[in-house]
């Protein structure tokens, strides 16, 4: 038996085979993903006539049968320093498949890295140094590095492509943290029955070729397995910890702040809970690093509110606050969150991608500007939709990669 919490078992029999009413009752019925539309401007509500939006455009999108995929999973980009072209990473049941996207909406599929082992519905993928480092919940995956340099010269796509090494110093892995700017990852959601428990795995990648074991990380909370997290070299407002490189974990019941700057000695700095927990998921801070703000994946079915965000003020890491809670406009679970400048975006699962304005949050003001809905039949707090959402593009083109729909991408509307 896997070590996945019920729910979790539950995520995956939900989205690969039903979908539910407005009142969140399950009925049995294939999920939204076998339309036609591939582009379309957002007007009256609706881009290409199909997908609901709210000032944001669909400007292409490559289907998971395209793909040679049966679900969707996690994502990330990759702008090539020396042109300036864009890729997407798009994690799939299977492995994982390289976008060009230079031209936004005639995207070329380049190809797939396949799973290193068995396929998974669960992975994840961040790019460092112009290397994707890719980790699964399939048996033994470990760590996949492949060097994206590797994409400039694809000829008769789409291509199999191989890793350029694999790291087996772990097994299986929920997610993948990468602080840039100190050269670790940390693999999460490891084995429970390992020597941190589930807690982050240290990997040095400052060479991306040849990734080091660094130790790793048990938390002295209430819960040392760390389902996402993290990691940055802080600059914030706790004067006390300029400096170091700080981990935030996601661990399920709260959420744990721990320094991990010496690698031989990481240690909790904090903890805090909050009401209403279902499974405390993934987090993100505001670019000033006062702010937190955390989804929990499971609260909306468990309390039956509508998605609800939580928003922590870290000014002192020693002594973590609540600050707020959002409330957004429908009953749908949520994903994973991330900040750019003043924005936040939020993958909304069925409710798709939500987009709020987050700078008043100071004062308990977040407000959404936009979104776009690519699971048009329902809002209720089910598992399909929108896995991931990638914002960083100085184009401003953003990624999603959704369970059913497989890669879309979106771009804020100009009229």
């Amino acid at each position: 038996m896997k070590r996945y919490f019920i729910y979790e078992l539950l995520l995956f029999a939900a989205f690969i085979s039903c979908s539910g009413d407005d009142n969140g009752n399950d009925v049995f019925n294939p999920p939204v993903a076998t339309n036609d539309v591939k582009s379309g401007p957002c007007e009256n509500g609706l881009a290409g006539g199909f997908y609901p939006c709210s000032g944001y455009d669909l400007i292409s999108r490559i289907s998971l049968a395209e793909m040679s995929a049966g679900t969707g999973n996690d994502s990330w980009g990759w702008t090539d320093p020396q042109n300036g072209k864009e890729y997407a990473v798009i994690g799939l049941d299977n492995g994982t498949a390289f976008i060009d996207i230079s031209t936004p909406d005639s995207p070329i599929y380049l190809g797939k890295l396949p799973t290193a082992t068995v396929n998974s519905p669960w992975g994840d993928v961040k790019v460092y140094q112009n290397h994707a480092f890719i980790v699964s919940e399939a048996t033994n995956h470990g760590m996949q590095v492949f060097d994206l340099t590797r994409l400039r010269n694809v000829k008769n796509p789409p291509q199999t492509f191989n890793a350029d090494v694999h790291f087996t110093d772990f097994g299986s892995a929920h997610n993948i943290v990468i602080n840039e700017d100190s050269g670790f990852a940390y693999a999460v959601g490891t084995s429970r029955s390992g020597t941190y428990q589930g807690g982050p795995v240290f990997i040095n990648i400052q060479d991306p070729k040849n990734p080091i074991a660094a130790g790793g990380f048990l938390s002295t909370g209430d819960r040392a397995y760390s389902h996402d997290a993290q990691a940055i070299n802080y600059q914030g407002p706790d004067t006390d910890y300029i400096g170091k490189e700080i981990l935030i974990g996601s661990n399920e019941i709260e959420v744990v702040i721990a320094d991990i700057t010496d690698k031989n000695n990481p240690i909790t700095i904090s903890t805090i809970k909050y009401t209403d927990v279902g499974y405390t998921h993934q987090g993100w801070f505001t670019e000033n690093m006062r702010y937190f703000i955390l989804g929990d994946e499971t609260d909306e079915q468990g309390v039956g509110f509508n998605t609800r965000t939580i928003v922590f003020d870290f000014e002192d890491l020693d002594n973590p606050k609540f600050h707020m809670n959002y409330t957004g406009p429908t009953a749908a679970a949520d994903h994973n969150g991330y900040i750019k400048g003043n924005t936040f975006y939020l993958a909304n699962y069925r409710a798709g991608v939500r987009i709020l304005d987050i700078s008043d949050i100071g004062n308990k003001n977040m407000t959404e500007v936009g979104f776009f809905d690519t699971f048009p039949s329902s809002d209720s707090a089910n598992f399909n939709g929108v896995w991931n959402v990638y914002p960083y593009f100085e184009s401003g083109n953003i990624v999603i990669s959704d369970i059913q729909a497989g890669f879309l991408l979106i771009r804020k509307s100009t009229l």
